[in-house]
């Protein structure tokens, strides 16, 4: 017998119908096709640990073959779904939060090793989805119609109206890295709730865990081709995806650039895009300095600040910038580093070294500019040292890009006023937030940034949706949260009903 390597040793049977163990005890995962788990001609394509380059699995190469029979199902038998009542839909997925929460450590295991991210970090992904899952009932409240009754106006005296919540039918899910659990199933979970059918293409470097993911769910009891999963290039697939006709509807979360090229791709149809961000954090002289030093570091350094929510730029009042950045640099330097396997661990890897050179090349500049390094910048590998950069101009590509790494950009302000100046300036608009004790310093913040939400007092984060969150801007189109997520796959019918015949309307007693 072979012996299991890389993801395979952390997975039960359970999941072995969709993977097959190679000569090398690597497993080699397949795509999820009409219920069922199959091969591509495409060949394979590697998965390795952004930790140690060690290889972790192999998925399809999927191919516009291999789109071309997902199309079919998912706009053929996988419409079936939507003849499932309601609460059928809520019933198949409290039992996938059941299995989810059964087979956790597993998945957990599997996001570590594929994506890079802490082992506590990846319970809490497969925390908040479950979460996520336990949410459908309350989700499901928006799909409720409205009556309108017509006497309310001249011209429609006599008649009444609903509008009703339908699904776009076929919805394309297109996830990043960074929570491939988490965001694949917050676009695929309130997809299928409302009745879509779905076609999902994980991030080429994290594909594992939405796989894991599709099994869970059709052990739950989600019809045959409701949900497809295709794996292979993002570039090929994806834009064979989001421009198929008979998608009716593409929810994507992404760089900006990607999703620029999604949007031109992808032809008429409804679209959800959550794109890049540049998050803000206000600090004014008010503000408690160790509660905020501590709550930035969190929104920095999380998940190796590979979140499009996390803080990259302080602009704080002069008068206690010195004592900020000092509590800012010592919170840093708890952080440890290490194999994102042990519990010990706060911050793993970057994704791949692509990622690490380029957030180091940002942080170049910024020096060359004439930005100070007071904390770390250094890379090995994958791995990029928690950062703090102080007196960054705001020429820096630094203050005007999206970083997606653990670097703090500090920037010295002589008071709010310059602080708003400075945060109109980046082209992204999904997150910020202040630091503050003066109730209308915090609103006159909150109302002045051109974001998708401000937060007062913490950092950025936006959890499991419950509160809704989207961009401005370049950071996107559209809004996710728990209902708000059914709203854009959903869209509004109305069936207007005559009462005349049955005499049923009331009539106009004085005439206009």
């Amino acid at each position: 017998m072979v012996e299991r390597k890389g993801i395979a040793q952390y997975l039960s049977s359970f999941f072995d119908p969709c993977f097959e163990l190679g000569d090398d005890g690597i497993p080699e995962f397949k795509m999820f096709i009409g219920g069922q788990w199959v091969r591509s001609s495409g060949g394979t394509q590697v998965v390795d640990s952004p930790h140690d380059g060690s290889v972790v699995a192999r998925v399809q190469n999927g191919t516009l073959d291999d789109v071309e029979k997902a199309m079919q199902w998912v706009s053929g038998e996988g419409k079936k779904i939507r003849d499932i009542p309601a609460i059928d839909r809520i019933l198949i997925f409290q039992k996938a939060r059941d299995l989810l929460k059964e087979h956790k450590e597993e998945i957990a295991r599997a996001l570590v090793l594929e994506g890079g991210k802490t082992i506590r970090s990846a319970r809490g992904e497969v925390d908040a989805t479950a979460q996520r899952l336990m949410l459908t009932m309350e989700e499901a409240r928006k799909i409720y119609g409205e009556y309108i009754p017509g006497d309310w106006a001249e011209d429609t005296v006599g008649k009444m109206g609903l509008a009703i919540r339908e699904p776009e039918g076929v919805v394309a899910a297109i996830s990043p890295f960074n929570y491939p659990l988490y965001i694949a199933s917050a676009k695929v979970i309130p997809a299928l709730l409302s009745g879509n059918s779905v076609v999902a293409k994980p991030a080429s470097d994290t594909p594992v865990s939405l796989l894991l993911f599709a099994r869970v769910l059709q052990e739950a009891g989600i019809p045959a081709g409701s949900l497809n999963v295709l794996t292979g290039p993002g570039g090929k697939l994806g834009d064979a995806i989001v421009s198929d006709e008979r998608v009716n509807m593409v929810t994507f979360t992404g760089s900006t650039e990607v999703g620029i090229h999604v949007n031109n791709v992808m032809g008429l149809k409804k679209r959800h895009l959550e794109l890049g961000g540049k998050g803000i954090a206000i600090v004014l002289k008010d503000a408690d300095l160790d509660l905020a030093a501590r709550k930035i570091v969190e929104g920095n350094l999380s998940n190796a600040g590979q979140r499009c929510d996390a803080i990259a730029t302080v602009l704080v009042e002069k008068e206690v910038a010195g004592q900020l950045i000092a509590k800012i640099i010592d919170n840093e330097k708890k952080w440890t580093l290490g194999n994102p396997m042990d519990t010990g661990t706060d911050m793993g890897p970057l994704i791949n070294e692509g990622a690490a050179k380029r957030v180091e090349s940002l942080v170049q500049d910024a020096v060359q500019k004439g930005a100070k390094l007071v904390l770390g910048g250094h890379r090995n590998g994958c791995y990029f040292e928690p950062t703090v950069l102080i007196d960054v101009p705001l020429d820096a590509r630094i203050v005007n890009e999206e970083t997606f790494g653990p670097v703090l950009v500090v920037i010295t302000v002589k008071d709010v006023n310059e602080a708003l100046e400075i945060a109109k300036k980046p082209k992204y608009g999904l997150d910020s937030c202040v630091f503050t004790n003066n109730f209308y310093s915090m609103w006159r913040v909150a109302k002045s940034l051109d974001v998708g939400e401000v937060t007062i007092n913490d950092n950025p984060k936006h959890g499991v949706g419950y509160f809704p969150f989207g961009g401005k801007k370049l950071s996107g189109l559209g809004r996710e949260g728990i209902g708000y997520s059914i709203d854009e796959m959903t869209h509004l019918k109305t069936i207007v009903f005559s009462l005349e015949p049955a005499g049923l309307g009331k009539r106009r007693v004085f005439q206009g």
